[in-house]
């Protein structure tokens, strides 16, 4: 008998629930689909892609080394997978089809339908469970309904995981069938698809290797200073495991093994710093949970449908300065060029420029939701929409349509010496410590540095006025 495992954003070999099983159920082979066009009408950064890319080819490593081949096709569009799966089922006398579950509208209509079409040809097909710490559908309040608000639902998170907890997949035994195919030679640059600079992919090396590497180095070096440290973009306070988590190459569940073993044990008590990096895992597992229960999510509805009311912006103009790092406000421009060039961004910058484009500029949500799809490395629909819905007041739990972050007051506390500023927007390097946050008009002619696009007072107020309207 032989089995497969489907990898999808899961390019790791331990905690891999669908690889063990594979292989426990047979001769195991490896299968990754690329669908280049589907991943195109996702808004999928190249930089995304080329990650994943190089993770394959990490990910054949280590394959390699369990005599486990890694197959490689090119589906265009996901409504063809099923027929394309069921042939290279049938190529290769597979009995059973073996993948971890993923939570999107598009994901799972792909997935019923192969496992529909794959039941009708006598092939098996199982969905494990492989990409959150606890299952979604399983964590709903008293009335079985879905968590609307994060802290009861990381409060259940808790206590589940604390009668019941997050048992990490076996590592899976070497094969010792010589009868299976070859692996296949997998591209350097994904066709039709731009490959980043060097100087990113090296600050970006991918892998389950390099990713566990860095957690082993947050967990000794920077967890405990998680809460002082997190929300200052120029000091290193983050973990920067989002876009090896985001692909798969290490697990939510190795993440709090990890964090547990520095906190005895703990997931609430303890080490502040453990504790509350534990909760950022939560608002992951909180983020994957609300697009399993509430699939509109992924139609680029609002959680809130009341917000459907807001009248947005239409401002090309402002939109192209905000992507192009021309707004005027120093921390959001440099916020904004830190993520073109690097694919990533600050998470406590993310809050703010997203909170800006919505709030200060009224501009659709969405906009800004799809550029970051575009340019982030760790783009995922959960994360990033939960985070987009939260700063724009149309989310699950998000901010209150009232509370908006002024961008000079949150860089004069989280950048008050203007450290990530200087590196992103060197142009304003010279300016002291103070001016820095919010040039005076005479230093921007003479550094040519842009006028303030809207009026940080008036834009606010605009905002709480077309939220309140809805009341």
């Amino acid at each position: 008998m032989t089995a497969l495992c489907w990898f999808r954003t899961d390019l790791r070999v331990e905690d891999q629930p669908a690889l063990l099983s594979a292989v426990e159920d047979a001769d195991a082979i490896a299968l990754f689909i690329a669908s280049p066009e589907q991943w195109h009408q996702h808004g999928d950064a190249p930089v995304k892609v080329d990650f994943w890319l190089r993770g394959l080819h990490a990910l054949k490593t280590e394959l390699t080394a369990l005599n486990i081949p890694l197959k490689w096709l090119v589906i265009d569009h996901w409504k063809d997978v099923p027929q394309a799966l069921l042939e290279f089922c049938q190529m290769h006398a597979i009995d059973s089809v073996h993948c971890n579950r993923e939570f999107g509208v598009n994901e799972r209509r792909r997935d019923r339908q192969c496992y529909s079409l794959l039941k009708g040809h006598g092939i098996t097909m199982t969905g494990h469970h492989g990409g959150t710490l606890l299952i979604p559908g399983t964590v709903k309040t008293g009335s079985d309904s879905y968590y609307r608000v994060f802290t009861p639902f990381a409060k259940a998170c808790r206590e589940k995981l604390r009668t019941a907890p997050y048992r990490l997949a076996a590592a899976p035994k070497k094969q010792t069938s010589n009868k299976l195919p070859a692996s296949d030679d997998l591209p350097s640059v994904m066709p039709g698809w731009d490959a980043p600079a060097a100087t990113l992919q090296q600050g970006w090396p991918a892998g389950s290797d390099v990713a566990h590497k860095r957690l082993e180095q947050f967990a000794q070096a920077r967890m405990s200073q998680y809460v002082p440290d997190r929300d200052f973009p120029a000091l290193p306070g983050t973990s920067t495991l989002s876009p090896y988590l985001a692909a798969g190459m290490i697990s939510a569940g190795q993440c709090l093994h990890a964090a547990m073993m520095v906190n005895q044990g703990e997931t609430e008590t303890g080490n502040r710093g453990v504790s509350t990096w534990i909760t950022e895992i939560l608002w992951r597992e909180f983020y994957q949970h609300l697009v399993y229960g509430f699939p509109t999510l992924s139609m680029h509805q609002p959680m809130r449908p009341d917000t459907n009311a807001v009248v947005w912006r239409d401002s090309p103009e402002d939109l192209t300065a905000w992507c192009e790092a021309r707004t005027g406000v120093p921390i959001v421009d440099a916020a904004m060029r830190q993520l073109v060039t690097t694919g990533w961004m600050h998470n406590r910058l993310r809050m703010v420029v997203a909170m800006y484009l919505t709030k200060n500029l009224l501009i659709d949500w969405r906009r800004g939701e799809s550029f970051f799809m575009q340019h982030l490395i760790d783009g995922e629909l959960a994360a990033n929409n939960g985070g987009w819905q939260w700063s724009a007041s149309t989310g699950a739990d998000s901010a209150p349509y009232f509370r908006v972050f002024n961008p000079i007051s949150q860089s004069e506390k989280f950048d008050p010496k203007g450290q990530f500023i200087r590196h992103w927007v060197p142009e304003l390097a010279s300016l002291s410590d103070r001016e820095i946050h919010d040039p005076s008009a005479i230093s921007r002619r003479a550094l040519n540095y842009p006028d303030q696009i809207v009026d940080l007072k008036s834009s606010r107020v605009r905002a709480i006025e077309a939220f309140a309207s809805l009341r």
